[in-house]
Formats: structure tokens, C-alpha cells, sequence
């Protein structure tokens, strides 16, 4: 049944997503946090093992379903049956699919807020009474395409404090010299991240290793290009990875220089774990990064620049640790999972349906 108004509401959690990706760790690590700090929830989500797998580890009923295309009916009177037997009080969606699938607003008494990561068509969130955009550019944009101010809300990804404890990876274990200069990004295997870019500017840093954690599919193509431009003993694609924090505290420095991103969870990752940061002016990242403060803004697609600031922060430790130390006060101020536990808690007390 649903909460009462003295209770926290109960919570439906939809996303369809792939096996991997940003926007699917957002979306885990919300599920986690907003479960360990007292909500129930039940989650609606596609096949995902090592995903789904974490998510009952936490305690919570994860559901799983297709989530195909327009002929897909199953998936819809699914998500319509599970909420008439969990009764929640919010059903909140992640990107277009999920809110898609929805069933029709007539007659419903819960609210439904969808979460959206990027600039994504609004045609699709026509079931939608509350709208979450994770940057103030993302909500600029639900408001410019006809959504009333009142249903636009501001929260943004944080960077999950589950792994803080988890000790550095062992370099020999990455096939990493102790004496390497590592730089380390996590992202998808594709051009929007700009992994070519990264290759090619350390090809002059002799000592630097870069490492990749993801996957993706240019991983051939950024294999051949390590190995045209000579570096393909100090790329090291790792394949996705869950031990995050562990990455960052063995590396030197994190490169984060997408050609797009529309948030960027990693900047505030690294700011989390004190690794001096680089980030490219992509939409995200200069949304949020102080340039010279905080971090190394470099423009995107540019191998000198590129080469440039990790150069900088080798040869400049005290300003690397400068901005390691001011990135980690921006996380604790507005990127760490309490304050975004706050913020979801205010929004859900207020748009939850109120018992008449």
C-alpha cells in the first residue's frame, strides 16, 4: 500500500538502459543509496547481471523485462501490474524508454517524475508530472521546450561513498611500472569520449600509461591507433570496471576530455578521491569545473592542449595537489551523496500524492 504522509514514499525505479554505461552507474548508485538511507523501492529495469546482481545484493526486488520497441506490449503491462501491486507513491523513470512505457496518466495516485541526463526528446514524457535534470543546462532545456518552472528540478549525480575505503589497485597487477605516470578515464569505448585524443597526446610523455577503464565499441579501433602511434604497451584497456576508487587512488591524474557530456560523473569521482583532474569544456564539465581551481580545462580535441596540462600537473605537484584538495571540498559540498540525498528527499516530500 502506499506511505503514509508521516513515511517516506514508497518508490518505483524504472530504467531500461544497457549493460554498462554512465548513465546506468547513476542510476545503481541512486537505487543503493536511496535504499541504505530508508526508502523502499522496487526496481524495473532490463537484464543486467553484474548490475541487477548488486542491486538485490543491497536488499533490493529488481524486475526484469524486455523494454523493446513499439510492438513491445509486454513490457508496458508489466510495469502496469507491478505498480498496482507495490502501490508506490513515486514511479521515477530514467531517460526516454521508461517513460514511454508508462501506463496513461487518467486515473493514477502516484506521481511520476522522470530523471533526465541529457537533452532528450520530450515527446516521449508525455506520462511525466515532475521532470529531474541533473544539470542546469538540462533543465534550461526541459523549461524551453514548454515545461512550467514549478516541475523542473535541479539534482545532480553524485559520486557513491561505498567504495571509499577500497584500496589502490596494484600497478603490477595493470602491467604498470611503480615509476609510470598514469592517467586514468573511465568511459564508454566511443568517439564522444575522445580516448583517440588521449592516445595520441601521450605518445611525447614517455613514462605515461594510460589507462581505460570500460568498454565499448571502438575498442579495435583505439587498439589499432595505440599501436600506429607507438604506445600500445602503455594504453591499457581494463574492460569495465566496479572497483573505481581503487583506480583513482593508484593513478596520477584523471583525464576526463569527452567531445560530449552532458554531466560527467567522473570529474566529481576524481575530485572524490583527490586525483588531480583534466577535463575538456565539453557541456558538462564546465558546468561545474573552475578552471585553474579545481581542475585543468583544456578546449575539446586538442592533443597539444591536452599534452600540455598533463605535463603541467607532472612538473607542478604542489598546484596538482592544489586542485586535488579543491576539487574534494566541491565534492563534499555538492557532489557527495548526502547532499544529494537531501535534495531527493525534498523533492519527493514534495510532489508525493497526499492521502485525501
Amino acid at each position: 500500500m502506499a506511505s503514509k504522509d508521516n513515511q517516506k514514499p514508497r518508490l518505483i525505479q524504472i530504467m531500461a538502459g544497457a549493460e554498462f554505461g554512465g548513465a546506468e552507474t547513476a542510476f545503481s548508485d541512486a537505487c543503493i543509496a536511496l535504499h541504505t538511507h530508508g526508502y523502499e523501492q522496487l526496481i524495473i529495469t532490463r537484464k543486467a547481471a553484474a548490475r541487477n546482481a548488486l542491486l538485490r545484493k543491497a536488499g533490493m526486488t529488481v524486475i526484469e523485462l524486455p523494454f523493446g520497441g513499439f510492438f513491445d506490449v509486454y513490457t508496458k503491462w508489466q510495469i502496469s501490474r507491478q505498480i498496482s501491486k507495490f502501490k508506490p507513491d513515486i514511479v521515477q523513470t530514467w531517460m526516454s524508454r521508461a517513460t514511454a512505457k508508462l501506463p496513461k496518466k487518467k486515473g493514477r495516485n502516484y506521481t511520476v517524475v522522470a530523471r533526465l541526463g541529457g537533452y532528450y526528446k520530450l515527446k516521449y514524457y508525455g506520462q511525466a508530472d515532475h521532470f529531474i535534470g541533473n544539470t542546469p543546462y538540462i533543465c534550461d532545456y526541459i523549461r524551453e521546450n514548454g515545461i512550467s518552472a514549478d516541475r523542473v528540478h535541479l539534482i545532480t549525480n553524485f559520486s557513491a561513498t561505498n567504495l571509499e575505503n577500497d584500496p589502490p589497485v596494484k600497478r603490477s597487477d595493470l602491467n604498470t611500472p611503480e615509476d609510470a605516470l598514469v592517467l586514468l578515464t573511465l568511459s564508454r569505448y566511443h568517439t564522444v569520449k575522445a580516448l583517440d585524443i588521449g592516445i595520441k597526446a601521450i605518445k611525447d610523455i614517455p613514462n605515461a600509461h594510460f589507462w581505460c577503464a570500460g568498454q565499448g565499441p571502438e575498442e579495435e579501433n583505439l587498439k589499432a591507433l595505440a599501436e600506429s602511434e607507438g604506445v600500445s604497451n602503455r594504453v591499457h584497456f581494463l574492460g569495465w570496471r566496479s572497483d573505481r576508487a581503487a583506480l583513482f587512488k593508484a593513478a596520477d591524474m584523471c583525464l576526463f576530455i569527452s567531445r560530449e557530456e552532458p554531466f560527467g560523473t567522473v570529474f566529481c569521482q576524481a575530485w572524490q578521491n583527490k586525483t588531480p583532474l583534466i577535463v575538456s569544456d565539453a557541456d558538462g564539465p564546465k558546468q561545474f569545473v573552475k578552471d585553474g581551481e579545481d581542475a585543468l580545462m583544456i578546449p575539446i580535441n586538442d592533443v597539444e592542449a591536452t599534452r600540455k596540462a598533463i605535463v603541467k600537473l607532472r612538473d607542478n605537484p604542489d598546484l596538482a595537489k592544489q586542485l586535488a584538495q579543491k576539487g574534494y571540498e566541491r565534492f563534499q559540498a555538492e557532489f557527495s551523496e548526502q547532499s544529494t540525498l537531501a535534495a531527493y528527499d525534498a523533492l519527493y516530500e514534495k510532489i508525493r500524492p497526499r492521502a485525501s
